[in-house]
This record gives structure tokens, C-alpha cells and sequence, in this order.
């Protein structure tokens, strides 16, 4: 078998027993790069000479006896909304473009420090701020399973990467279902950890209280060895948990029997495709037959979801992205054609209008809004009140289930521009994830079947804070009961 037919655990194995050198394994992986990415535009930045060379390195130590890294050899792709201290960081943003950090994020280095190989940095929607990948300023990503069709966002770029063979594994980042919706659309498996439980530190914010960074791979068994390399206590960031890490690929033999399921029949209604429900309704079926029992819950306030959401991201983007002026932060415009109150006004003004696309600024124009004198309390704080609502619901539905089990997205793949004109039909592409973000929830999706048009159908699982193991687990269960992870794309060169 091929290196880029390979597991990342059949990666590690293989490069730990010499039977691979992680050079070959390395080359692979770029030569796949060079040949597919041309119809992908997953990747803004490849590190061919250094991650050769941390490969050579690798390879040097082994053959001397020196110990390895958990990860020592494994091609990883990054988001670009990572920091990374050797390559560009851009945040799929011309206000960022060209920048490089003088710092790895925290997750970054701990992939260095388990040997991992940095492949290079993979396109998003601007800022993370997309559910297709058509926001980024250089260029929408094309879904391998259809070249004509999204991969969904943010984190597009790296879920493309995967479904293509150019990478064995990718970090994510999930603000509203970045990791979790892509992941679906794609056919691979991505992970959204309970917020706090991977280090933010050196990942560009969104919007604070709800990013989280999280692996994204062929299979569950693939993110949990991921998971244990980047999760755990930061003191850089005071939001990361002190809880300790279980030995996450260790805990994924337990079988199904006794799990309890749930179910919301809300997640059923208009808008979700017949094939899409066709396919979750399978899972559940699948589960079923493992051992699991399916329950009836209600989630009553998730309905307020997307309009809560698209209330507390903008108005955290709007604070964030505040230090993009040109002075402190970001691209500086040069033009000086004036019309503005002072020359120093009207070089905030261009610099911004100049450096951020259409998405970015119609969410800070949304949280500034919000958060302006007078409409504070009905909006911000009005939404900041209902989100405790949809965490309860959360806290209530688990103490009847151990999971809820759902569709990631109502639709397979999109064809791209489908949606763009439209900017409420976009945000809808979130409804089934944003939930789980806004309650600092775990959650998980995975293939769960293919539509007569060849399209990936994605299933959601949603656990309590600190799930990962359970939900990692469940879903090894499924993939070990299913070969829909395994299926790979025929609209690509082998």
C-alpha cells in the first residue's frame, strides 16, 4: 500500500518499525500536493524543504536508537488561522497577507515536539467566517468529491486535504461547526473538542468564547491519536482545563451496549434532505443493532441556535478584529485621496475596507450593531441569556442520554456559488452545530453513508463536556461496524 493510502496510526506504526522511512512518507504526501492541488486550493502555503528535512531528522534519530515522538513521521496540514513561526499566517485574509508570527500556537508546537511533519498551511473561509470556503481571498476550495461543489467552513481547506490524500491529518478550528460540517461534507471524521480542553494560544480569534481547535482525520482512531498530543492544560491560556488526558486511542475497544442514544425529532423537519435523513436514520439503525438504545429528547431552545449565534460571534468578531487598522495590526493602505476628517481616520478607513472581505465586514458592522448604546441589552445581552437556555437544555438532555446522535448539515455538498448570494442561507448551513459551540459541548462527525450522486453524508454525535473519549470511542465502534471512512474519491487522479 501506498504511503498516502495509509492511516495516520499505520503512518506512526509503520515509521516507528523502520519499515517506512518518514522521508518517503513525507515525499508522498508533497508529490500528491503538487499533483492534485491545482483542482483543490486546499493548501496557501507548502513547507516542502522543511518538512523533508524534519523528516530526514526523524529518520537520522531512529536509526541512531534515539527515542520518537507519539506523532514521529506524520504529515499534518495546519489551518491557516494558526500561528506558525517558519510560515505564513493569513487567516485566508488579504489584511493578513505576507504575515509572518514570531511564535508557533501552542498546538503547533506540540506537534513539533511529537515529531509530527508540518505539510504547510490550508485555505478558510476569511477569519473563519464561512460554512463553504468561498470567503477566503485566494480562492474557494473545490470538494474532491465533486470539483464543482464546496467543502464546506471554515476549515475547508483541511477537510479537502484529507478527502484528497494530500494528508493524512489536519488541525481545524470550530467556532459554529468549522471542523464538524466540512468534516461531514467531505467524508472524513473531525473532532470539536469541549471548549477549553486544546490550548487556544497563537489560533488568530474569532470570536473567543466559542473557538476551539480540533483534529480532523480519516477515522475516529486517527483523531484520537491527535487528541492526545494537542489537548491538555496551557498556562498561556487562561481558558484552557487543568482536567488530565485520557489515553484517548486506549479507550476506543468498550463496546456499544448499554449506550443510550438520543434523538431529537426537531433535527427531522423541513429542510433536511430525504437522502440526508435516509443516511442518519441508517446510523441510528446501525447503533442500534451494536447494542445502544435510541432515546426521544428534546433540545427546546435550539431553535434559537443560529440567531443566537449570529448575535455573539459578530459582536466578539467586532471586538476582535478591532486591532486590524493599519496602525497596530494588518495591511496599511497607501491611498490618500482624502473627503476624510483627518488623514489619520482615512488610513483606519481604507486599511480596513481594503483588508477585509465582504463576509468579514458585514459580521463587524452585525457586532457592532449589537453592541452599540442602546441596543446592548436587546440584542447582546438578550442572546448572551438565551444561550444559557441551550446549554441547559444540553445539561438536562444528559442526564437521560449519553450522547445526541443527528444530521451534521441538511444538505450533502453544495455547488459552489450556489449559496453566496444569499447570506441567511449560508448561515443556515450551521443549524445543526452552532448549538454545541454556544454550550462549550464536545462533538463529533463522521460518514455515515453517500447520496445516489456519489455525495459524503455526514452524522453527528454530541456529548457532555469532556466526552471526547466517549465520543471518540462510539464513533470507532461505527467505523468498525461500516467502511464509509474508508471510501476514497474517484474524481481525483490515484
Amino acid at each position: 500500500m501506498q504511503p498516502c493510502e495509509l492511516s495516520s496510526t499505520d503512518i506512526v506504526a509503520a515509521v516507528r518499525r523502520g519499515e517506512v522511512s518518514a522521508e518517503r512518507v513525507a515525499t508522498a504526501f508533497l508529490d500528491r500536493i503538487a499533483r492534485v492541488d491545482g483542482s483543490i486550493n486546499a493548501f496557501l502555503a507548502v513547507d516542502r524543504e522543511g518538512a523533508l528535512a524534519t523528516a530526514a531528522a526523524i529518520d537520522r534519530r531512529r536509526r541512531a536508537g534515539e527515542p520518537l515522538g507519539p506523532l514521529a513521521g506524520l504529515p499534518v496540514a495546519v489551518k491557516d488561522v494558526l500561528c506558525t513561526r517558519d510560515l505564513p499566517t493569513t487567516c485566508a485574509s488579504k489584511m493578513l497577507a505576507g504575515f509572518r508570527p514570531p511564535y508557533d500556537a501552542e498546538v503547533v508546537a506540540r506537534l513539533r515536539r511529537a515529531d509530527a511533519v508540518i505539510l504547510g498551511k490550508t485555505n478558510m473561509d476569511e477569519f473563519a467566517m464561512g460554512g463553504s470556503n468561498e470567503n477566503s481571498a485566494f480562492g474557494a476550495v473545490h470538494n474532491p468529491w465533486d470539483l464543482d461543489r464546496a467543502p464546506g467552513g471554515s476549515s475547508g481547506g483541511s477537510a479537502a486535504a484529507i478527502a484528497a490524500d494530500m494528508a493524512p491529518a489536519a488541525l481545524g478550528s470550530d467556532t459554529g461547526g468549522s471542523i464538524r460540517q466540512p468534516a461531514g461534507l467531505c467524508g472524513i471524521t473531525g473532532l470539536k473538542p469541549t471548549y477549553g480542553r486544546v490550548s487556544r494560544r497563537g489560533l488568530i480569534a474569532f470570536a473567543s468564547s466559542l473557538d476551539q481547535v480540533g483534529p480532523m482525520c480519516r477515522s475516529a482512531a486517527d483523531c484520537a491519536l491527535v487528541m492526545e498530543t494537542i489537548a491538555g492544560h496551557d498556562p498561556g491560556d487562561s481558558t484552557a482545563l487543568s482536567a488530565p488526558v485520557p489515553a484517548y486511542s486506549q479507550l476506543l475497544e468498550q463496546p456499544l451496549t448499554g449506550l443510550r442514544i438520543g434523538r431529537v425529532a426537531d433535527h427531522f423537519g423541513a429542510g433536511l434532505e430525504p437522502e440526508v435523513a435516509r443516511g442518519v436514520e441508517e446510523a441510528f439503525a446501525v447503533f442500534k443493532a451494536a447494542g445502544a438504545t435510541i432515546h426521544d429528547v428534546e433540545l427546546p431552545h435550539a431553535r434559537y441556535g443560529v440567531p443566537t449565534y449570529y448575535l455573539v460571534a459578530p459582536c466578539e468578531a467586532a471586538s476582535n478584529l478591532a486591532r486590524y487598522d493599519g496602525a497596530h495590526y494588518g495591511h496599511r493602505s497607501t491611498v490618500t485621496a482624502g473627503g476624510f476628517d483627518s488623514p489619520l481616520v482615512e488610513m483606519y478607513c481604507r486599511s480596513r475596507a481594503e483588508g477585509f472581505g465582504s463576509e468579514v465586514k458585514r459580521r463587524i458592522m452585525l457586532g457592532t450593531y449589537a453592541l452599540s448604546a442602546g441596543y446592548y441589552d436587546a440584542y447582546y445581552a438578550r442572546a448572551l441569556r438565551v444561550r444559557r437556555l441551550i446549554r441547559q437544555d444540553y445539561l438536562d438532555a444528559f442526564e437521560k442520554v449519553d450522547v445526541i446522535g443527528g444530521p451534521v448539515s441538511a444538505t450533502a455538498a453544495f455547488r459552489l456559488g450556489e449559496k453566496t448570494g444569499d447570506p441567511l442561507a449560508m448561515y443556515l448551513v450551521d443549524l445543526y452545530t452552532v448549538a454545541t459551540n454556544l454550550a462549550g459541548m464536545a462533538g463529533i462527525s463522521f460518514p455515515c453513508g453517500f447520496t445516489r450522486g456519489g455525495l459524503p453524508i455526514g452524522f453527528q454525535l454530541q456529548g457532555p463536556a469532556l466526552s471526547e473519549a466517549l465520543l471518540l470511542r462510539v464513533a470507532d465502534r461505527f467505523q468498525h461496524l461500516t467502511d464509509w471512512h474508508q471510501r476514497r474519491t474517484a474524481a481525483l487522479p490515484a
